[in-house]
């Protein structure tokens, strides 16, 4: 069954934050930390892995990051917090 991630890196701890969706998370945090993309990412060296949601449907992958671009800041740093209260880079386990 295909895998879906909707993903939020962070420049660091309350840093800027970047969310994002992909079908292959190993590729697509490697091309973040590898500066592959000379986009928003890049130019702010948002490389953390901060949280990942995972879902067996792009539509709900999409929506869903619809969903967090739509949320204001502080929710966003909440839902991190709930699950990563040290703002580790989840990407160090991959």
């Amino acid at each position: 069954m295909k895998q879906f991630y909707v993903y939020i890196l962070s420049s660091g701890r309350n840093g800027t934050l970047y969310i994002g969706v992909t079908n292959d998370l190993f590729r697509r945090i490697d091309q973040h930390k590898s500066h592959v993309s000379k986009g928003f990412t890049d130019k702010y060296n948002v490389t953390k892995l901060v949280l990942i949601e995972q879902t067996t449907s792009i539509e709900s992958a999409i929506k869903r990051e619809k969903q967090l671009k739509r949320w204001n800041r502080a929710w966003k740093i909440e839902l991190i917090e709930k699950t990563n209260p040290m703002w580790s880079d989840l990407s160090d386990d991959f």
